[in-house]
């Protein structure tokens, strides 16, 4: 099942001028994104396609401040028709994001499942082969 949470954006398009993506967002509860836990508040976001690294940085600017820098393993190029989401799946685990489309940036994102999502998908689909035989 895919999630939306809200998000808004303040980039200019990446595709033209391939300049850093900036913009703000809302997770409304907990998350996991890529093997690090995100609590639920306002956040603040920045991808530089320039940068040597694939990082994207992110800092909660509501309660208590935080910081956290991802890699980014996938960017595709956006086809514009969209808008600015942040995808999220639901897991044993609980919710991770799965990928950031910035549209209007002409990009998406894509991030991996954390660890122990992965793992526990193994360990059912190994459990429950190994049961019907």
């Amino acid at each position: 099942m895919l999630l939306a949470a809200s998000i808004l954006n303040s980039a200019p398009n990446l595709a033209a001028a391939e300049e850093p993506a900036r913009g703000h967002f809302t997770l409304t509860h907990e998350v996991r994104w890529e093997n690090t836990s995100i609590p639920a508040g306002d956040y603040e976001f920045a991808y530089d396609p320039n940068n040597v690294s694939p990082v994207m940085t992110i800092t909660k600017v509501s309660g208590p401040r935080a910081s956290f820098m991802l890699m980014v393993p996938v960017r595709e190029e956006s086809n514009g028709m969209d808008s600015n989401r942040i995808l999220l799946e639901t897991s044993a685990g609980g919710s991770y994001v799965s990928a950031l489309q910035l549209p209007e940036c002409g990009v998406t994102l894509r991030f991996e499942a954390p660890r122990a999502t992965v793992k526990q998908m193994v360990k059912a689909v190994t459990g429950g082969s190994a049961s019907g035989q």
